[in-house]
């Protein structure tokens, strides 16, 4: 397992790093989308995802906006799983705008 810093993990990310932020030691990004059944697909698809490789956000939603944090509850840490499903839900967001 790859452990990240605030220092190494926008590298990991890649391209979808502008989306993420280093908070509290953890990936956090928001996603605001047109409507509430928009955000709701969103979350239903990265739900769909997170079961598949079984890693799972904490997440909030508001309406049309939803807040998640990746990290690695058992490791303490952002590991490469918050890194894989990052790029995952940005890449989700992104087929829904």
């Amino acid at each position: 397992m790859i452990f990240y810093t605030a220092e190494t993990v926008f590298d990991a990310l890649g391209d979808c790093a502008v989306r993420w932020q280093w908070k509290a030691n953890a990936l956090y990004a928001e996603f605001c989308f047109s409507d509430f059944a928009t955000a709701f697909a969103f979350m239903t698809k990265v739900a769909e995802v997170a079961e598949q490789i079984n890693h799972h956000p904490d997440w909030q939603n508001s309406y049309n906006r939803v807040a998640i944090s990746l990290r690695t509850h058992d490791q303490n840490a952002v590991t490469d799983l918050d890194i894989t499903l990052a790029k995952e839900i940005s890449a989700l967001a992104k087929a829904l705008r």
